[in-house]
């Protein structure tokens, strides 16, 4: 059996530290703010980049193009290894898509390797989930093409619960239209939002205050959670890391879970999300 290497995209919104010493390679995304382009996760810190957004800056981001993602790759084949990459969802980004064009060229030019790409319909620690659960199919000694088939079985059974501050982020890059961003900018009230089968961002209600909102995403984690063994329980936040923590006591009061990973969410989702942002992730029945 070939030895693999599961590669991601800078959007797992995971800490550096965490994949790289798990040996993860990351292909980042791009965002340009206030005249200047970076790297996804090499950037501006999260307390740098938000501070921008609440001067009001806007970032704009990019996606993967098919020529970054082969050099990402070659390398990885050079060494004789094959590839198993756990793709941004194709709903949100051409980046997918992208990292496909790069695998079936690639396959041409290294006859004798394996690349495999799996579009997860996931987002940020969504994602993050997935490749949790993949890693640890590998270090149990599944092949390639057992852990992707896993991963093709499993990704829509990864759950994003999400509240935001501020709707208009998410409506400037064009993920929700005007009249729902309007709606979710009303007084007090904090719109909650979950990623779809169709690995999209829906709108699915609202709480008024912060502090429900907040306990809201965790009630629906749970419920979703019922019957699944939960390694981990991931949290991100748009530099608010009070709330985050407020959640991670929640989860652990309501799911019963002390495994928490908490950590910014990444500067290329959180120019969509802006700041103020609380995410749940978890492994459930259905989002």
């Amino acid at each position: 059996m070939s030895d693999y290497v599961i590669t991601v995209n800078s959007t797992v919104d995971l800490p550096k530290e965490w994949l790289s010493a798990r040996g993860v390679p990351v292909i980042p995304l791009k965002y340009t703010i206030d005249g200047k382009t970076y790297e996804d996760m090499s950037g501006l810190s999260p307390k740098e980049f938000f501070g921008k957004l609440r001067e009001g800056k806007m970032a704009v981001t990019s996606q993967v193009n098919p020529d970054e993602a082969k050099t990402a790759f070659e390398p990885i084949l050079k060494e004789g290894k094959d590839i198993l990459h756990l793709g941004f969802s194709s709903a949100l980004s051409g980046t997918c898509n992208s990292m496909k064009i790069a695998a079936e060229e690639l396959r041409e030019e290294y006859p004798n390797r394996k690349i495999m790409v799996v579009d997860t319909l996931c987002a940020c620690m969504g994602e993050g989930l997935l490749l949790y659960y993949a890693l640890k199919r590998k270090s149990e000694g599944y092949s390639m093409e057992e852990t992707a088939e896993w991963a093709e079985a499993n990704k829509l059974h990864v759950c994003h619960n999400v509240t935001i501050d501020d709707l208009e982020h998410l409506h400037r890059g064009g993920r929700i239209s005007k009249t729902v961003a309007v709606l979710g900018g009303m007084v007090k009230i904090k719109p909650m939002i979950h990623m779809d089968d169709a690995g999209a961002l829906q709108v699915i209600g609202k709480e008024r205050g912060r502090r429900k909102a907040l306990g809201k995403i965790v009630e629906t984690s749970a419920k979703q959670a019922k019957g699944w063994e939960n390694d981990i329980i991931m949290i991100t936040h748009g530099d608010c890391r009070e709330d985050a923590d407020y959640v991670a006591g929640q989860v652990r009061e309501k799911m019963g879970i002390d495994n928490i990973l908490i950590n910014n969410i990444g500067t290329v989702i959180g120019s969509h999300t802006g700041p103020g942002v609380v995410a749940v992730f978890c492994m459930g029945d259905q989002r």
